[in-house]
């Protein structure tokens, strides 16, 4: 499995995550490939349907990230997606998956060099656990 490279999918924050992406890539900061970004508004717009769709059809792992608690656009939409991503945890291994296959994070818009180091350490993380187990079952 040296060779596994894992499918990352994110939702980012459009104010505060997504502009630390944006801030990681003018700053010719280096992170993995891995990672696709999706924009929401807010991460307490992230359904957990959309998690566990990731995860059902071959995403490795799933990161939601966004503003500081309290620094939300939208006033508490960080509060909202964090008890989300606790009840979501307690059931994903219901659905087979280990919990260390989500993870949820704060980071700000001026955090360009936080948010590379995170996707590093997402990725690195990731690929110890080894590939997801339903996209296994999609190749056979």
């Amino acid at each position: 499995m040296t060779d596994f490279e894992p499918t990352i999918i994110a939702f980012v924050c459009n104010w505060c995550t997504y502009t630390a992406a944006d801030l990681a890539g003018t700053s010719r900061l280096s992170y993995p490939q891995n990672v696709r970004l999706i924009r929401v508004m807010c991460t307490g717009m992230v359904d957990p349907q959309y998690i566990i769709k990731a995860l059902l059809e071959g995403a490795d792992g799933v990161l939601v990230s966004g503003c500081h608690p309290g620094d939300c656009h939208y006033i508490n939409g960080n509060y909202k997606a964090r008890r989300r991503i606790k009840l979501l945890k307690e059931i994903l291994p219901q659905f087979g998956f280990e919990q260390e296959r989500l993870r949820l994070t704060w980071i700000g818009a001026s955090d360009g060099i936080e948010f590379a180091e995170v996707m590093r350490e997402l990725v690195a993380q990731i690929r110890d656990l080894g590939p997801n187990e339903a996209k296994l079952k999609m190749v056979i």
